[in-house]
């Protein structure tokens, strides 16, 4: 179980779980999972080539996408656990071990183990964050015919100094995080009142 977007400042949060029959890894088909990697370390071409060999050998996957209204809503961290508590469900019991990379679910979810930097520690939770963000970046990219000023296609809804500017100059568009506590959402007087503070 892992999930892509926690620190951006416009769009979803996807949090993706896959589960892998390692009998069957040992199959041809599953040769492309040899370059599984924490997907932030990854290329946007090698991310596509590993989404395609992860959905083609894993035994089950589950998605879940969290808009970026209910992250405002029920706040960033507990909507982060009750997704990976969602997918982790549908793909439970038949595992025989779940790994979660850096959280622990509480009670209510299924039995897991959080596992720190469990993206570069774990090839099943390497395979989640490949799902999550190329699910992500997809979707961002999509957006982005929507909202074609903020440029969504480059940075897919990450803060750069470029995203930061036209927020400033345009405002945020309805895909941008409110509860994002980020300076580029003050005004010019604001902004001046803020570091003059510091």
């Amino acid at each position: 179980m892992d999930e892509a977007g926690r620190g951006s400042l416009a769009g979803p949060l996807v949090v993706a779980g896959v589960l892998f029959d390692y009998e069957l890894l040992r199959d041809h088909r599953c040769r492309p999972l040899a370059g599984l990697n924490d997907s932030k370390q990854l290329t946007p071409d090698e991310r596509e080539e590993l989404f395609h060999g992860v959905v083609a050998c894993a035994k089950a996957f589950a998605v879940r996408v969290v808009s970026s209204s209910e992250i405002d809503r029920n706040g960033l961290h507990r909507s982060n656990l009750e997704g990976m508590r969602s997918c982790l469900r549908e793909l439970a019991p038949p595992a025989e071990a779940c790994l979660v990379d850096g959280f622990r679910l509480g009670p209510s979810a299924p039995a897991h183990t959080a596992v720190v930097d469990g993206d570069e520690r774990s090839a099943a939770i390497a395979a989640a964050s490949i799902i999550a963000k190329v699910v992500r970046d997809r979707a961002m990219r999509r957006m982005d015919a929507l909202f074609p000023a903020y440029g969504f296609s480059s940075h897919v809804g990450y803060i750069t100094p470029r995203h930061s500017a036209v927020v400033r100059e345009r405002g945020p568009s309805s895909i941008h995080r409110r509860s994002f506590q980020a300076l580029c959402y003050l005004s010019p007087e604001e902004l001046a009142a803020r570091l003059e503070e510091e």
